[in-house]
């Protein structure tokens, strides 16, 4: 967790400045954006870092405040939650890029 919150850490300002410049833009523009390899790999892990922090975190409030068969119940929701989002979100990434 806490290399993942360091990672966040430095990455997120960056793609935070990055998605924000092509907010606002036309399709072509933010297209354009994402189609180059520092935004899009940028973006990537962001993504992947993101969910693998949000995964572990929320395996761990889950473990400390649920039982039995409800606890794995939730683990089992959030880890399939998180690696939906991680590859529907790199899918269009690719869609994107290439």
């Amino acid at each position: 967790m806490q290399a993942s919150a360091v990672g966040l850490a430095l990455m997120v300002p960056t793609f935070l400045y990055i998605f924000g410049s092509a907010l606002g833009g036309t399709r072509e523009e933010v297209l354009a954006v994402f189609a180059r390899p520092f935004p899009a790999i940028l973006t990537g892990l962001v993504l992947v870092v993101g969910m693998q922090h949000f995964r572990k975190g929320a395996q761990m409030m889950i473990e400390d405040y649920a039982r039995g068969s409800t606890r794995k119940a939730l683990i089992l929701l959030v880890i399939v939650i998180s690696y939906l989002v991680m590859a529907t979100g790199l899918f269009a990434l690719a869609r994107i890029a290439l």
